[in-house]
């Protein structure tokens, strides 16, 4: 759906008849502010010219000992979210020349010791070898490990996960990573720790589709053409997950949340995204009861 149909269908009378919870239903809804939240122009995403995803594909990677029950309801959740025709009307205004389509590769554990603490290092160097190729690889921390960006910025203070990039024999292979949050480890927002890493990796698939050599850029730094390498982004905000987190003021709830899908098949926990329609993270659109 391109922007224009997007903006176009809001507030009036509709010639058509269409089945609740469909697809076509879906395409008829204008898009709705998050409750608690006003409008925020000054933040909306630029596109800065570089590359972007609409046709992402993706792989889950479990490090160490998990649930098998956890990795199932994670794989299902996680892939019905990014498919999700309702949830996917928020990515299509920044796509208005292609579809947006997701890929779920699959998900395999992977065996082997593993550090009680992961720096970004030692992330980079465990993406060439899982040997993923084009597909985005997203590593999934055990329960009790964690995660370390840069310097002192760790997933015991705040931090839930990250995405970025590699370059392996001058292709570029793209990564998220998430903490299994539980306790005071990552970031906590509903009643099961798989909903965590499932929200949290929602978040940076999109950030990966939306900005994938955001990475790039941050290591050239000021350096003439740097920030061309950037996708959509904020000036002020940053990335299409990162505005509504900070947006939220620690009310975690206000933008974590489960979701009804389009296809009234269940809810999905989720991060919502910033959305340049409504100047702010767009809300899940009230699902119609069909007539009695």
């Amino acid at each position: 759906m391109s922007t224009q149909t997007r903006n176009r269908v809001i507030e009036g009378p509709l010639s058509v008849v269409l089945r609740p919870n469909s697809e076509a239903a879906a395409s008829y809804r204008s898009a709705v502010l998050a409750p608690g939240f006003g409008p925020e122009a000054g933040l909306d995403l630029r596109f800065f010219g570089g590359k972007t995803l609409p046709h992402l594909r993706y792989s889950v990677v479990y490090l160490g000992s998990w649930q098998a029950d956890e990795r199932s309801e994670l794989d299902h959740a996680l892939a019905a979210a990014m498919r999700d025709r309702g949830l996917n009307n928020v990515l299509t205004q920044y796509f208005p020349r292609a579809d947006v389509t997701t890929t779920f590769a699959g998900s395999k554990v992977h065996e082997g010791p593993l550090p009680a603490t992961f720096t970004r290092d030692q992330v980079e160097a465990l993406v060439p070898a899982l040997d993923l190729g084009p597909t985005v690889a997203c590593l999934l921390l055990p329960k009790g490990a964690v995660l370390v960006d840069t310097g002192d910025v760790d997933s015991k203070h705040g931090l839930g996960g990250y995405h970025g990039s590699v370059k392996v024999n001058g292709s570029e292979r793209y990564y998220a990573v998430a903490v299994y949050s539980d306790g005071d480890n990552g970031i906590v927002a509903f009643d099961e720790p798989w909903k965590n890493v499932c929200a949290t990796l929602y978040h940076e698939l999109q950030e990966t589709r939306t900005d994938p050599d955001v990475e790039d850029a941050i290591r050239l730094g000021s350096a003439p053409g740097a920030d061309r390498l950037l996708g959509w982004y904020s000036p002020r905000g940053g990335e299409i997950g990162d505005i509504p987190m900070a947006e939220a003021g620690g009310d975690l709830g206000r933008v974590m949340k489960e979701v009804p899908l389009a296809d009234g098949s269940g809810t999905v926990p989720i991060q919502l995204l910033w959305s340049n329609a409504v100047g702010g993270p767009e809300g899940p659109i009230p699902t119609p009861h069909p007539p009695q």
